[in-house]
């Protein structure tokens, strides 16, 4: 195991590969079963561009004979920075073939991102793209090369800079019979995921061969992957669930075609679907409300899906219902973490369960727990902090001991940091505890009052965040945008939040209209952005200190 990561406990080690979880082969190497049944089908579909299994295994091979050439090496660190085109799978195959490690930066990082990323992984090579949505990446490399001496090589898709590595030029040059590489060790970290999203500057999440194909093949297997499914990429594919929960990897593992999607506008995905005939797309709150409320969206052909699946953020139920009536296929809620835990509706869960709780774990023996502040089991039914182990879940962050005390108890179960009840194996979040409003001592779930606002029929999304108050400590300001046309008053709000028949103290004390969202690369809104933007109208608000 890589220095600075914690391996699991040689027991557990043992009876996760007696039971199969761990095949102790590698990703490249799980790739290639598919590839020797299905080497002329369509692999991955962009645009015009159709790769075949035999195409991609022979290309992410030439690439990673080609890197190693550079002084790439197994254990280096190396930040992965591409968007959602064919290149970003050929550099992760390549990397994780020889055994380097590719971390997994999101298409929207910046500077900033990228410094912590830098130094906190000691990377010594960074891919980008030569520019993407008008912005050039290749200035931003070379300054973080002067700024970092373990930095030593910038690859380039498109054109490189002088001192750039060319990626098209390296491929093109390289041999498939160029050299032998030495195959990683399955149980060796393979890629490093990034915690978080929406607060502060990431965590390093190490992930092995064995754990994440074990996280991708389990998965798959509940949504029903097989050598049909054509699996919609729309988020990106640097995101844990786009990659792997079940996502592109899955369906490369279980021999289907995925289809990388140019942007997430219902204009791009609906004609999509129609064209490509996908089955699963993998989507978040966001894209679903907009898809479903898009006005064309009927003029398209979506009759080839067979589930849409929700992750990120809980869906309401009766979004969900509406996704499952007029897309006419299952919907499906993957709830999870990039440190591990996965848990999903079955397809053939009674319908309360779809519509209602986020799934059950993917894995027997996923082991989870509902505690309370004191860290004691709760039983069903009662709110607590959901806390987990198994076969994909990590033991500890990269090289990072605070984290780790904070993150993990003592007998090793990951703290999700979510409120949740659980019913037998099937759990039902309840929200973020920091997205719980104290208001004097009262709890409110931030996501219990957005479920009641969204079914107003004027309200097209909503985000319920804490503000600060002098006698209570915390209200609640319910961030709404309004549907196209629609205007909605805090009376009216508040009184159809009374229809409801919840405790006054949980009835918003603010309304703000807001025209979108901000969101986070994985299409979470991010919560601390309007809990800064009320905290400022308010300060505003009360004027200059006298």
């Amino acid at each position: 195991m890589l220095g600075g990561c914690t391996p699991w406990p040689a027991e557990l080690a043992e009876r996760y590969r007696r039971r199969g979880y761990w095949e102790d082969i590698t990703l490249t190497e799980s790739l290639k079963r598919s590839a020797r049944d299905h080497a002329e089908k369509p692999a991955l579909v962009f645009g015009d561009r159709r790769i075949s299994y035999r195409e991609l295994v022979d290309t992410s091979e030439r690439l990673a004979i080609a890197l190693s050439r550079t002084g790439l090496a197994s254990r280096d660190r190396v930040v992965l920075h591409l968007p959602n085109i064919p290149e970003v799978v050929f550099v992760f195959l390549a990397l994780v073939t020889i055994g380097a490690i590719p971390v997994m930066a999101l298409p929207s990082h910046r500077l900033s991102e990228l410094r912590h990323l830098v130094r906190r992984s000691k990377a010594i090579g960074y891919f980008i793209p030569a520019s993407f949505r008008g912005f050039d990446f290749r200035p931003m490399a070379d300054q973080l090369r002067a700024e970092h001496h373990h930095l030593r090589q910038i690859f380039v898709v498109g054109a490189a800079k002088a001192g750039q590595k060319s990626v098209g030029e390296m491929l093109r040059s390289a041999d498939a019979g160029g050299g032998a590489i030495a195959r990683p060790d399955p149980g060796d970290v393979a890629l490093m995921l990034l915690s978080g999203g929406t607060t502060g500057l990431p965590k390093l999440i190490p992930r092995t061969h064995n754990d994440y194909i074990c996280n991708a093949k389990l998965s798959g297997r509940i949504a029903a992957f097989d050598r049909h499914t054509v699996f919609l990429a729309v988020l990106p594919i640097a995101h844990n669930y786009t990659l792997a929960s079940p996502g592109l990897l899955a369906t490369l593992f279980y021999g289907g075609t995925a289809v990388i999607a140019p942007g997430t506008a219902a204009d791009v995905v609906l004609p999509l679907i129609e064209h490509e005939k996908v089955t699963h797309v993998a989507a978040a709150v966001p894209l679903i409300v907009n898809w479903l409320n898009h006005a064309y969206r009927h003029h398209h052909d979506t009759g080839s899906l067979r589930v849409i699946q929700n992750g990120g953020a809980r869906l309401a139920p009766e979004l969900r219902r509406r996704v499952q009536q007029e897309f006419g296929c299952r919907f499906q809620e993957i709830y999870g973490t990039g440190e591990g835990l996965l848990c999903m509706t079955r397809l053939d869960d009674q319908e309360e369960r779809v519509l209602t709780s986020s799934g059950a774990p993917v894995c027997e023996d996923d082991e989870i727990r509902v505690i309370d502040d004191a860290g004691l089991e709760v039983a069903d039914g009662q709110l607590g902090e959901l806390v987990c182990r198994g076969p994909y879940t990590i033991r500890g962050y990269y090289d990072d001991p605070s984290a780790d005390a904070n993150g993990f108890t003592a007998d090793g179960f990951y703290r999700m940091g979510d409120l949740v009840r659980k019913n037998g194996r099937h759990v039902y979040t309840e929200g973020r505890k920091k997205d719980v409003i104290n208001r004097g001592g009262e709890k409110i779930s931030s996501e219990e009052v957005e479920n009641l606002i969204l079914a107003h029929p004027k309200v097209e999304n909503v985000c319920v965040v804490a503000m600060p108050d002098e006698v209570y400590g915390e209200r609640a300001c319910a961030f709404v945008q309004p549907k196209v046309g629609q205007a909605i008053g805090f009376r009216e709000l508040v009184d159809f939040l009374a229809t409801k028949q919840i405790a006054k103290f949980k009835l918003p004390e603010r309304l703000e209209l807001i025209d979108s969202f901000p969101l986070s690369a994985a299409g979470k809104i991010l919560r601390r952005e309007l809990r800064a933007l009320i905290e400022q109208k308010l300060v505003a608000e009360r004027g200059p200190m006298r």
